[in-house]
C-alpha cells in the first residue's frame, strides 16, 4: 500500500473538521512524492498536535485491534560485549582486560534461558558486539575453545540448544550480518535485530558519533536489511534519535527503510530510540533530543512507514513514556523480569504491572507478543514465507488465534 493509499484509508475515518485542516490539505497536495527535502520541511513545520492525531489514526488502521499495545517478555543474553566498533555514545563495549568484559559459556547461556523460562519469558534476545573476533585474539581463542570458527556458528548452535532446552524463541542482534550468516541463523531464530541508527554518512566524519564505527556505514547496514529481505527473514531495525542527525536525516532514514520493506515485507518493527548521554563517553555532554522533537520523529515514522510496527523503549523515558502513545506507537519492546538492559544499564525497565497500568490509563490494553509479530503467524501466506519449518512447532503452542501470547499461559507477573 502506497503512502497516498495509506492516507486515503485514514481520510474515511477522520472528522470533517480535520479533513479540512491545513495538514490534511497539504498532505493530499503533496501526495507524498518521497521527496526527502520537501517532506522533511513539511513534517518539521506542521502543527505537532495535528501530526500526532494523524499518526494515531494511521496506527488504528495498521493494527488488528486499535486498542492493543504489545510488548515481548524477554531475557537479555549478553553473549559477548567486546566489539570492533567504538561509537561515541556507547558504554556497552568492553575491552578484554576490563573486569566487566563478558564471554559466556554455553552452560551459562542455557542457565539464563532456563531461569527466564521459569519466569514466563518467550524471547531469548542474544546480543553481541560487532564482529569482535576480527579484532581480538582472545575472542578467537574463546570461539576455538567452544569448537567454533566464528560467532555466527556459535549463535546458531546456542539458538538450537535454547529452543530444545527451554522453548524460548531466539532473536539475535549481532550487528551487520551477511546473507550466508543469516542463512545459518534462520532455522533457530524467529527474527533478527539490527539498528540502522541513521542513514547519514556525515555521522562517520571526524568528531561525529560514528567516527570510529566502520560497521555503522549506512550502505553496509542497509545491505544487511536487504539480505534479510531476500531470505524472508523477519527483522527489527530502528533509529537512534539525537546523535547529531538532522530531521531531514531522520526522514531519509525512514524513507529508505520503507522502500526496502515494500520490496520484501520483512521489516516487522522500527524502534525509535531517544539518545541518552552516558558518563565517560565522548558524547557525555551532548544533549538528549527534546520531547517535542522526539514526538515529531515518532509521528513522522508512523506516517511514513507502511505495515511496520513502531516501538519506543519505555525505560529510556521513565516518567513520560505514556506520551509516545499519542504519536502512534503500538509496542513497548522487550521487557525482562530477570536481566537488565545491558546496553542501557542505568535505565531499568519498568515492571509489566506498571506498563500495563500506564497503557490502560491511556485507553489501551497491554498484550504480550513473541519476537515475531502476529501477522507473520496468523496470515497463512506470511507464515509459510517467513517462518522456518523447524520453528513452527515451538511457536504454535504459545499463541492464541490472534498470534499473541496466550494470556492463560502468563504466570509470575512482574
Amino acid at each position: 500500500m502506497s503512502l497516498s493509499n495509506n492516507l486515503d484509508r485514514v481520510s474515511e475515518q477522520v472528522t470533517s473538521e480535520y479533513y479540512e485542516s491545513e495538514i490534511t490539505h497539504k498532505i493530499w497536495q503533496m501526495k507524498y512524492r518521497n521527496n526527502c527535502y520537501e517532506l522533511a520541511h513539511f513534517l518539521s513545520t506542521c502543527d505537532l498536535s495535528l501530526l500526532q492525531y494523524l499518526a494515531t489514526q494511521i496506527r488504528s488502521n495498521h493494527t488488528f485491534d486499535s486498542k492493543v499495545i504489545t510488548y515481548s517478555r524477554k531475557v537479555f543474553i549478553n553473549l559477548i560485549n567486546l566489539c570492533k566498533d567504538s561509537c561515541s555514545y556507547c558504554t556497552y563495549k568492553k575491552e578484554p582486560q576490563d573486569i566487566d568484559a563478558i564471554m559466556l559459556s554455553p552452560s551459562q547461556v542455557l542457565a539464563i534461558a532456563e531461569a527466564a523460562s521459569r519466569k514466563g519469558c518467550t524471547e531469548a534476545l542474544i546480543v553481541t558486539g560487532e564482529r569482535p573476533e576480527t579484532k581480538y585474539p582472545q575472542v578467537k581463542a574463546w570461539l576455538n575453545s567452544l569448537g567454533h570458527k566464528n560467532l555466527t556458528d556459535l549463535i546458531a548452535d546456542l539458538g538450537e540448544k535454547i529452543l530444545k532446552k527451554t522453548g524460548l524463541l531466539p532473536h539475535t542482534n549481532a550487528g551487520t550480518l551477511t546473507k550466508s550468516e543469516m542463512t545459518k541463523l534462520k532455522p533457530t531464530n524467529a527474527s533478527l535485530g539490527m539498528m540502522l541508527e541513521s542513514s547519514s554518512e556525515r555521522l562517520l566524519s571526524t568528531g561525529e558519533a560514528h567516527e570510529f564505527a566502520p560497521s555503522k556505514i549506512p550502505k553496509v547496514r542497509l545491505k544487511s536489511l536487504l539480505s534479510a529481505g531476500e531470505l524472508k527473514f523477519p527483522i527489527t531495525t530502528g533509529l537512534l534519535i539525537g546523535i547529531g542527525e538532522t530531521f531531514e536525516d531522520v526522514i531519509d532514514s525512514l524513507l529508505k527503510i520503507n522502500e526496502i520493506n515494500k520490496r520484501y515485507g520483512h521489516i516487522q518493527e522500527v524502534i525509535m530510540q531517544n539518545f541518552i548521554p552516558k558518563a565517560g563517553t565522548p558524547m557525555e555532554y551532548a544533549k538528549s533530543p527534546t520531547l517535542e522533537y522526539f514526538l515529531r520523529c515518532i509521528a513522522s515514522a508512523r506516517i511514513i512507514l507502511e505495515n511496520i510496527n513502531i516501538q519506543v523503549p519505555p525505560n529510556l523515558s521513565p516518567k513520560i513514556y505514556s506520551r509516545y502513545l499519542t504519536a502512534g506507537i503500538n509496542d513497548w519492546g522487550g521487557i525482562s523480569p530477570l536481566t537488565p538492559d545491558y546496553v542501557n544499564p542505568e535505565s531499568p525497565w519498568p515492571t509489566i504491572r506498571e506498563i500495563s497500568k500506564v497503557t490502560l490509563d491511556n485507553g489501551y490494553v497491554l498484550r504480550a507478543r513473541l519476537p515475531l509479530y502476529p501477522n507473520y503467524i496468523v496470515d497463512p501466506k506470511l507464515n509459510t514465507q517467513f517462518i522456518h519449518p523447524t520453528l513452527k512447532g515451538y511457536i504454535e503452542p504459545l499463541v492464541d488465534n490472534y498470534g499473541l501470547v496466550k494470556e492463560d499461559s502468563i504466570q509470575n507477573e512482574y
